[in-house]
C-alpha cells in the first residue's frame, strides 16, 4: 500500500553594398459513492486520510494573481466597434473600423475574389492540405512582383526571399522577430537597434516591435497646423537618429493620417536615410487601394530598392482583396546589390523558415489560394485593378463631397486636407472633446484622435455627417 502521503498528493488538484546579416551572425474519475462505515468504533485507512484531508486542504490560489496579469484594456478600436453595433439609433454612422464599405454601408466582396472562390470550389484538385512553411509560392512569387515590379533586377538576381504571412500583422510581427534575432549593427547582440515610428503611426505597430524586444521611438509625421506631412521635423529626427537604425516607413495611405510624401519628398528621406545607413522596413497594406494605381502605389518602395538599399517589406492583402478576416499576407527581404547577394538571401530565407516554423508551422490556405488565383491570371488580375478603382474611386468621390459640404456650410477651419489626404483614413482634426460630442448627439463613431474611416461614408449619411461636424466645430473648442 503507497504511503499516506501519496495518497493525498494523488487526490488533490494539480495545480547598401553589404549586407546586415552576415554568416557570422492518464486521468481518472473519482467515484460517487458513499462510503459507510458499519461500526462505528472502527475506522479505515481511507476514511482516516479522508479526514486528514480536510484539515490540509491547500487553499485556492492562482500563479497569476491581479498584481502580475493585470486586466488588459480593452482594444480601442474594437470597443469602439462594439458600441456601436450596440447603438440603436437610425442614423449611427461608424467611422471607426478600417474597412471598406459600400454605398449602401456594407462590407463588399469583391466580384473578383467570387470568381476566384467558384475556380477553388470547382477544383476536383482542392484540397486542405498544409501549405509549405514559406507559404504558397504562387502567391509569394506574384507578391513580390506586386511590390518590387515584375522586371525587377532584385527578383532576377535573386535578392528577394519571400515567405506568406499572417496578413500585415504577422509580416510585421515575423520582420521584427527576424531584425531582434539577427540585425546587430552595433557588434553587442545586448544593444538592440531602435525601430522609429511614425508619429502617429498605426497602434498595433508598437506593441508588434516591444513584443520581440525591440526599442521603439518616434520621428515627427502629422502636421497638425497644415493637417498635412512635417517633414522637415521628420528629415531632421531622421538625422539626428543612431547611425543603422531601423526605419518603419508606411509605403502608401499612411495610417491614421492618410497623408504621404510626395516623390520629391520621397527622395529626400532617402537620401538621409543613406548617409545614416539607416535599415527601411516597409509596411504597405494599401497598395492599389490608395490611388487606384497599383505601380504608384509601391512607387516608394521601388525607389529605395532601386538605390541599393537592403530592405524589408510587410505586405497586406486584407484591404485590396477584402480579404481582412482571411489573414493573406507576405513577408519579404531584399537584399542589397553585391556579388554574395543571392547567397545572403539564401541564407536570411532560411532562418525565416525556421522562425516561421515555430510561430505558426504552416500559413492559412484559402486568402492565399484566392489572392494567387487573381494574381497569376491576366483576366482576374485586369479585373482585380478594375475593382481597386471602384473601391478608391468611391472613397476619393467621399472626400470631395465631404470638403463640399463643408465649405458650403461655412464650417470654421479650413479643409482642403480632406482632399490632399489620400486612402481609408483622414485626420479630420477634430480634437478628443469633439469626437465625444459627434458620438453622444450624432451617434457618429470614430477614433478619439480625430481619424475617420472614409469608407464609412456615403451618399446617404455624408450631409448628416458635415452638419454634425459644423454643429461640434462651432460649439465645442
Amino acid at each position: 500500500m503507497a504511503p499516506a502521503s501519496s495518497l493525498l498528493r494523488a487526490a488533490a488538484p494539480v495545480p547598401h553594398t553589404h549586407t546586415s546579416f552576415s554568416s557570422h551572425t492518464p486521468s481518472s474519475t473519482s467515484s460517487n459513492r458513499t462510503i459507510t462505515n458499519t461500526n462505528p468504533t472502527s475506522s479505515t485507512p481511507l476514511l482516516r486520510l479522508q479526514a486528514i484531508s480536510k484539515h490540509m486542504a491547500l487553499p485556492q490560489t492562482t500563479s497569476f494573481p491581479a498584481q502580475v496579469v493585470p486586466q488588459a484594456p480593452e482594444d480601442p478600436l474594437f470597443g469602439l466597434a462594439r458600441a456601436f453595433k450596440a447603438d440603436t439609433s437610425p442614423q449611427k454612422i461608424d467611422l471607426g473600423i478600417g474597412a471598406y464599405r459600400d454605398e449602401n454601408a456594407k462590407p463588399w466582396v469583391l466580384p473578383v475574389v467570387k470568381k476566384a472562390d467558384e475556380i477553388i470550389r470547382n477544383d476536383p484538385e482542392a484540397n486542405h492540405e498544409y501549405l509549405p512553411i514559406a507559404g504558397l509560392s504562387s502567391l509569394t512569387s506574384k507578391a513580390a512582383e506586386l511590390v518590387l515590379g515584375a522586371s525587377a533586377p532584385a527578383i532576377a538576381e535573386g535578392r528577394v526571399a519571400s515567405v506568406q504571412t499572417i496578413s500585415g500583422t504577422g509580416a510585421c510581427h515575423l520582420g521584427g522577430l527576424f531584425l531582434s534575432r539577427f540585425y546587430n549593427p552595433y557588434g553587442d547582440s545586448s544593444h538592440k537597434p531602435t525601430v522609429y515610428l511614425s508619429n502617429p503611426t498605426w497602434a498595433n505597430h508598437n506593441q508588434i516591435f516591444t513584443n520581440v524586444g525591440l526599442p521603439i521611438a518616434q520621428y515627427p509625421y502629422f502636421d497638425k497646423k497644415t493637417k498635412g506631412l512635417d517633414i522637415v521635423g521628420m528629415k531632421k529626427a531622421l538625422s539626428e537618429a543612431p547611425d543603422r537604425s531601423v526605419i518603419l516607413l508606411h509605403a502608401c495611405a499612411h495610417n491614421p493620417t492618410g497623408v504621404d510624401p510626395t516623390p520629391a519628398q520621397w527622395r529626400e528621406i532617402a537620401e538621409i536615410m543613406a548617409a545614416k545607413g539607416h535599415f527601411p522596413f516597409f509596411d504597405t497594406a494599401y497598395q492599389g487601394f490608395a490611388s487606384g494605381d497599383l505601380d504608384r502605389d509601391a512607387a516608394a518602395i521601388r525607389l529605395f530598392v532601386e538605390l541599393g538599399f537592403e530592405l524589408v517589406v510587410a505586405q497586406s492583402f486584407a484591404k485590396n482583396f477584402g480579404l481582412y478576416g482571411e489573414r493573406a499576407g507576405c513577408f519579404h527581404y531584399v537584399s542589397a546589390p553585391s556579388s554574395d547577394a543571392a547567397a545572403v538571401t539564401t541564407r536570411v530565407a532560411s532562418q525565416l523558415a525556421l522562425l516561421q516554423r515555430s510561430e505558426i508551422s504552416n500559413p492559412p490556405i484559402y486568402g492565399a489560394k484566392v489572392a494567387s488565383i487573381v494574381l497569376n491570371d491576366p483576366a482576374l488580375f485586369a479585373e482585380w485593378k478594375e475593382n481597386l478603382r471602384t473601391m478608391s474611386g468611391r472613397i476619393i468621390d467621399m472626400r470631395k463631397a465631404l470638403r463640399s459640404k463643408l465649405e458650403e456650410l461655412g464650417t470654421p477651419g479650413t479643409w482642403n486636407h480632406i482632399t490632399d489626404q489620400i486612402g481609408m483614413f483622414s485626420f479630420t482634426g477634430l480634437n478628443e472633446k469633439q469626437v465625444a460630442r459627434l458620438r453622444e448627439e450624432f451617434h457618429v463613431y470614430m477614433t478619439k484622435n480625430g481619424r475617420i474611416s472614409m469608407a464609412g461614408l456615403n451618399t446617404k449619411n455624408v450631409d448628416y455627417f458635415a452638419r454634425a461636424v459644423d454643429k461640434v466645430v462651432r460649439e465645442v473648442q
